[in-house]
């Protein structure tokens, strides 16, 4: 039988490295592969070339124009007060929740799932890989209830609080799923545990790290700037939200005494970070970046003295997190200031690589900098250190493990 995997995620696949990365270990390994993500309007498919079929599925919604919302309502308001009130009434509330509510995104999100199930049941495929929640049940319906195949749920994330005591919805649903599954895999010892405690059986567990690379065609990120060549870079990279120390990094530039921070992303939080950077008249030593392809990320980052990552335990997923960009400045040779949570702690502790703070001290992140700032001899200790540990931490180890388990099985 001909090894045929579909592939489900919940995003346009536009920049997931994640799951980049596992399509491309299976379709190396001779799997032929489909993965099915979002798209805009219409459904499209990408080939790429001797690897795998990318299969974005998309939503038109029925969209009138503003003038003929007007027209409408007038209409309505016409046959209420001479015909049949009733019926207008009825037709006013169902233009209301399908315009003016969250009913449309909900139908938007039934429709696509829909189609993930045609396109899964008519691949007919060996394995069907769900690649977050969003999608098990598509994953499931396709490789259980319709054929009798393999499934495997890849979570990336853990959306359960830190607490355990909200987030109902997700045990239950999850718990119900999970009994349809073939193998399950988590990114981290730590979100492994907690699955254990939760539902009694300890999954696999592979690592997100980024591919090895040793070298690199960096980006002179200081001409790009315009800043000095010994202007030090005080990197942050990765998504501009809440929950992960951006505004209390604001609060700590003016207690660093040295270097340029430079937020390379984008995000909800960006207007705001520009706007209180101005405000603080902050500009001088703040620099904004546009979010940067995977495929270039390391030539970027590899210019910068430090990076951060400081995320805030506002829940389950930040606590637990191993996050991509703490690994992509290991990969450039860049010393860390990070969080205190177990796996960010563990790499940064065992291998030497950076320092942990608490993130929402402002005083203590300005003091940890400082340290790195102080001290080029330390920075230059964990910049070496962190050439051993990139040996550690990258995809080739891991992608033996994630091909392991889909050995397992075809072979059963």
């Amino acid at each position: 039988m001909k090894k045929r995997v579909t592939m489900f995620v919940w995003n346009e696949f536009q920049n997931d490295a994640h799951v980049l990365r596992e399509c491309t270990a299976l379709a190396e390994a001779g799997y032929e592969l489909q993965l099915l993500a979002l798209g805009q309007e219409k459904t499209t498919a990408e080939e790429r070339a001797n690897q795998f079929t990318i299969r974005r599925l998309g939503f038109k919604p029925l969209i009138l124009p503003k003038q003929w919302h007007q027209i409408m309502l007038l209409f309505l308001l016409f046959v209420t007060i001479f015909y049949i009130p009733l019926l207008a009434i009825s037709l006013i509330g169902t233009y209301f929740v399908l315009y003016k509510t969250k009913l449309k995104y909900v139908i938007r999100d039934i429709t696509l799932a829909i189609k993930m199930i045609y396109w899964g049941i008519k691949a007919d495929a060996t394995v069907y890989h769900a690649n977050d929640l969003k999608t098990l049940f598509q994953a499931v319906v396709c490789g259980k209830w319709i054929r009798k195949r393999k499934v495997i749920f890849d979570s990336h994330e853990v959306d359960i609080s830190h607490t355990n005591d909200d987030s109902v919805m997700y045990p239950l649903v999850e718990s119900f799923l999970m009994r349809y599954t073939d193998a399950c895999i988590y990114e981290n010892d730590t979100r492994a545990r907690l699955i254990e405690k939760l539902y009694h059986f300890f999954p696999n567990v592979v690592y997100n790290y980024p591919c090895l690379q040793t070298h690199m065609d960096a980006i002179n990120l200081h001409d790009t700037l315009h800043l000095p060549e010994d202007e030090l870079i005080l990197l942050y990279q990765g998504r501009l939200q809440e929950g992960r120390g951006l505004d209390i990094l604001l609060d700590a530039i003016p207690h660093i005494k040295r270097g340029t921070i430079v937020f390379a992303g984008e995000g909800p939080m960006k207007p705001v970070l520009i706007e209180e950077t101005i405000r603080r008249k902050l500009s001088h030593r703040v620099r904004f970046l546009p979010e940067i392809a995977a495929e270039q990320r390391l030539a970027y980052t590899s210019n910068a003295y430090m990076g951060f990552q400081l995320l805030h335990d506002t829940y389950f997923t930040h606590y637990s997190a191993t996050p991509n960009e703490l690994f992509e400045y290991i990969m450039a040779g860049v010393p860390i200031v990070a969080c205190d949570f177990p796996e960010i702690r563990k790499v940064l502790k065992n291998d030497e690589i950076g320092v942990i703070v608490q993130p929402d001290n402002a005083h203590a992140i300005a003091k940890a900098v400082n340290v790195l700032v102080d001290q080029p001899e330390l920075r230059e200790k964990m910049h070496q250190n962190t050439f051993q540990a990139r040996e550690k931490y990258n995809w080739a180890n891991e992608k033996i493990k994630f091909l392991k388990i889909y050995q397992r099985l075809i072979e059963v």
